[in-house]
C-alpha cells in the first residue's frame, strides 16, 4: 500500500492511540531519514476498528492478507513480502512481531494441517465481500447485539462531538426498528420522533427523510413534544 496499512492488534489495555502513534513515529522517522525526506509518510490517523474476535477474527486476518490483492497490486497474497501470509501460511520465516499460532488454531493442531487449511480459507476469501459491509456504528464489527452490549460504554460520551456521532450512539436502534409499527397513532409517532433526536441522536433531516416529512415538520412536532426548535444536521 502506497500510504496506509492494515494491522490486526490484541491489546489488554485502552492504550491503541498511544502504540500507534509510537510505531507510525518511529518509522516515519527511520524512513524519512533513510530517504533524505521530511514530512508524513502515512495519512491522516489512523482508524481503529473494534472486532468481536469470537466471530469475526479469522475474517478480519483474512481481510488484512488479502488487502494487496483487491487493490490490484498483486493476484495472489504470497506475491506480497510486507504480508503475514507467508509467515502464517508457512511458506516464509516469521517476523518476531507476529503471532501465527493464534490464527492457526483455529484451523487444527497440527500445524501443517492448519496451514494447509489457512492456504485454503484465505484463496476462498479472493474476490468476496467486505468487512466494511457489516461494519455498525462506523467501527464495530460482530454479531448482532455487539454493538448494543457497548452502548453502556458511550452512553456518557455522546455530547463530544469530537467522537464522529455514529460511535457516539452505537447501539441505537434503526429508524426501521423505531418506527416498527406499521400505522402508529399521531401521539405515539411524535413521541418516537421526539426520542429518535434527544435519545438516539438522530437528525431532524433524516427523520423527514425517512419519515416522508418536510423537515419544517418535523421541527414543529418537536418544539410541541419536546420544545426542540433548532434544526441538527
Amino acid at each position: 500500500m502506497d500510504n496506509h496499512y492494515p494491522l490486526v492488534v490484541e491489546t489488554p489495555d485502552g492504550n491503541l492511540s498511544i502504540g500507534m502513534r509510537q510505531v507510525n513515529g518511529v518509522y516515519t522517522q527511520a524512513y524519512n531519514k533513510r530517504h533524505r525526506r521530511v514530512g508524513h509518510v502515512f495519512q491522516g490517523r489512523f482508524k481503529g476498528l473494534l472486532v468481536q474476535k469470537d466471530s469475526h477474527f479469522l475474517e478480519v486476518c483474512r481481510y488484512v492478507v488479502l488487502n494487496a490483492v483487491r487493490a490490484k497490486s498483486i493476484s495472489n497474497p504470497r506475491q506480497y513480502e510486507w504480508s503475514s501470509y507467508g509467515a502464517t501460511a508457512g511458506i516464509a520465516q516469521c517476523h518476531p512481531c507476529l503471532m501465527p499460532a493464534e490464527i492457526l488454531s483455529q484451523f487444527g493442531n497440527r500445524k501443517a494441517v492448519a496451514q494447509q487449511k489457512y492456504r485454503e480459507f484465505v484463496q476462498d476469501g479472493i474476490g468476496g465481500s467486505s468487512i466494511w459491509d457489516e461494519l455498525e456504528a462506523q467501527s464495530l464489527l460482530g454479531v448482532e447485539g455487539f454493538a448494543e452490549g457497548l452502548r453502556h460504554l458511550v452512553t456518557e460520551k455522546q455530547q463530544i462531538r469530537e467522537i464522529p456521532k455514529g460511535q457516539r450512539f452505537v447501539g441505537r436502534p434503526t429508524l426501521e426498528k423505531l418506527f416498527a409499527q406499521r400505522h402508529p397513532g399521531k401521539k405515539m409517532r411524535d413521541q418516537l420522533i421526539a426520542k429518535a433526536v434527544s435519545e438516539f441522536g438522530y437528525s431532524q433531516m433524516e427523520l423527514a427523510s425517512f419519515l416522508d416529512l418536510h423537515y419544517s415538520s418535523i421541527s414543529r412536532i418537536l418544539a410541541i413534544t419536546t420544545g426542540i426548535s433548532k434544526v441538527k444536521t
